[in-house]
């Protein structure tokens, strides 16, 4: 689980010193190409046996798939990578109390939206479209775990994921055309794309279905609170991006948030 988070976090930022040659487009494409490759490989879908009731939310899930790390990686771009990865949380952890009907997830709510509204709170710097893109990557992680619900109920294994991840990376196909045809990338900003593509995707894909395996669902829940951090951290050590006490405080109590409602939740 810590291998899978530092990984993810470390892939996005190094993923963002690529953006002032390929951009946070560029970036994403060749890691949406990545991520296909290594889903491909592992998943070995039967494309030709997919019936219309399953290919529907595999294409509704290749296009989420695909939004969901263009808004995340446009909003890292205008805002940073710690407050980035923060709102974009907020989608699992809004499934999370959604789905509850006690009086303490209601009380996370609060604190989670407090901890919201402090991050957005009107100031000069404040950077609305890149928060606003933030909260759609929310929105879309949210739809992105209900649709591979339906995915996973409806192919078996990982067959779903991998044609979705196929599915978005043909999407990202003009992408790379139109950039290579304009301007030629340089070898490390495509180097720096492919290691947000294998560190991003690739790893904690793996490594996420290796611990799923051995630890419960409750436990892995709760290590997923530590993402925002570790995004924070990340941003702090590899691209020199500091945090304010007040972002340093909603960061914690939207982690809060999810914490206590994972540890009081009954198995």
């Amino acid at each position: 689980m810590v291998g899978s988070g530092v990984s993810n976090q470390t892939g996005a930022a190094i993923g963002s010193l690529a953006f002032p040659v390929l951009g946070p487009v560029g970036v994403v494409a060749v890691r949406q190409y990545v991520a296909a490759l290594v889903l491909l490989a592992v998943g070995r879908p039967k494309l030709r046996s997919f019936t219309a009731r399953q290919w529907w939310p595999v294409l509704l899930l290749g296009l989420v798939f695909g939004t969901m790390n263009l808004s995340l990686y446009t909003a890292i771009d205008r805002i940073g990578l710690g407050l980035a990865v923060t709102l974009e949380f907020l989608g699992p952890l809004a499934i999370a109390l959604t789905a509850a009907r006690r009086v303490v997830d209601a009380c996370c709510a609060v604190i989670a939206a407090a901890g919201v509204i402090t991050l957005m709170r009107p100031q000069p710097s404040a950077d609305y479209v890149g928060m606003g893109l933030g909260l759609l990557a929310a929105a879309c992680w949210a739809s992105y775990i209900l649709l591979n619900r339906t995915v996973g109920r409806r192919i078996p294994g990982a067959q779903g994921s991998a044609a979705a991840a196929a599915v978005s990376a043909l999407m990202f196909l003009p992408v790379g055309f139109v950039l290579v045809l304009r301007q030629p990338p340089t070898a490390g900003a495509v180097g720096y794309a492919v290691a947000a593509g294998v560190l991003s995707s690739a790893v904690p894909y793996l490594a996420d279905l290796f611990t799923l395996r051995r630890v419960p669902a409750q436990a892995f829940g709760l290590f997923m609170s530590v993402n925002p951090v570790l995004a924070a951290l990340a941003g702090w050590i590899i691209l020199g991006q500091n945090l304010g006490w007040t972002e340093w405080a909603s960061i914690g109590a939207i982690v809060a948030a999810n914490s206590l409602s994972v540890l009081t939740r009954r198995a």
